[in-house]
């Protein structure tokens, strides 16, 4: 039985595509964005984090510890003693039916509202095959069905979801490859080239774009230009850049990444009706 690895299930998103959604997070990433806030997605492993801004130091965490800190193997019990929520376990495995389950709960939620499941991430593509039964699972029960990708995958990754995907939601975090490896480590040919692959297939696209000041806001034109050029774009969102993510990257104990600057309202207003102008799509901010 195929399993994978699932950092949350999260019920009534309203912004992973269209109507009341259940979202489903897989673990790990091929990307490391500077501006990441689901920094517990870049692992594909379990983790534990720790949030030192909530311990008062009480101590049932080590007491219910099975070898009393000198070692962790995850089994969360540090995490289910502790009275104020300050160690959590990120990441546990699930089957298809596990999450098919969880998901049906809410079919009548879907079918009033026109929303469905959505697989996200990290990057739910590096665990392609277990996406494909999931959602030709779903599918068979008449959900609809959304795939939220960084595109930074094997083309042979969407050749297995494609028959089973209603709509694709595709990041665009830059156009210039030199600016991509900056913002993320990584080139972003594959990037484009399976964008245009999913294009030429028919397949329904909404593009995210990440708007980020310093480091990507001088793309937003060039990606309008490009994507100017596709059949099968059926809306764009501009994401304005948050640092919500701060106290995560603290529990992880990994280097915070974040930039200091945030978006203001009159850029995002204007790089929507940038795109608006030049693509001739559906812009939304």
């Amino acid at each position: 039985m195929k399993k994978a690895g699932i950092f949350d299930i999260l019920r009534s998103s309203f912004v992973d595509g269209p109507g009341i959604r259940t979202t489903v997070f897989f673990k790990g990433c091929p990307l490391r964005c500077v501006w990441c806030h689901n920094p517990e997605g870049l692992s594909s492993t379990t983790e534990l984090l720790f949030y030192k801004s909530r311990c008062t130091g009480c101590g049932k965490c080590k007491e219910k510890c099975p070898s009393q800190f000198k070692k962790c193997d995850l089994c969360g019990k540090c995490a289910l003693y502790c009275p104020h929520d300050a160690r959590e376990i990120c990441g546990r495995e699930y089957s298809v039916e596990e999450i098919a389950y969880e998901i049906l709960k809410d079919r009548a939620i879907y079918e009033n509202s026109g929303g469905g499941v959505t697989l996200s991430g990290g990057e739910c593509l590096m665990q392609a095959d277990f996406c494909r039964e999931l959602l030709e699972r779903v599918k068979a029960e008449g959900i609809h069905t959304a795939v939220d990708t960084c595109g930074f995958v094997p083309q042979s990754a969407l050749d297995k979801v494609i028959p089973y995907t209603d709509v694709f939601l595709y990041d665009l975090k830059a156009f210039d490859e030199d600016v991509h490896i900056k913002c993320t480590g990584q080139s972003n040919r594959i990037i484009l080239d399976n964008l245009e692959y999913l294009d030429r297939n028919g397949k329904n696209i909404e593009i995210r774009i990440p708007y980020v000041p310093d480091y990507n806001d001088d793309q937003i034109e060039k990606i309008a230009r490009y994507l100017s050029a596709f059949s099968h774009v059926t809306r764009i969102r501009v994401l304005p850049y948050h640092s919500y993510a701060a106290s995560k990257y603290e529990a992880l104990n990994m280097e915070n990444t974040l930039p200091k600057r945030l978006p203001t309202e009159e850029e995002i207003k204007n790089a929507v009706e940038l795109l608006k102008t030049v693509t001739g799509f559906n812009v939304a901010g």
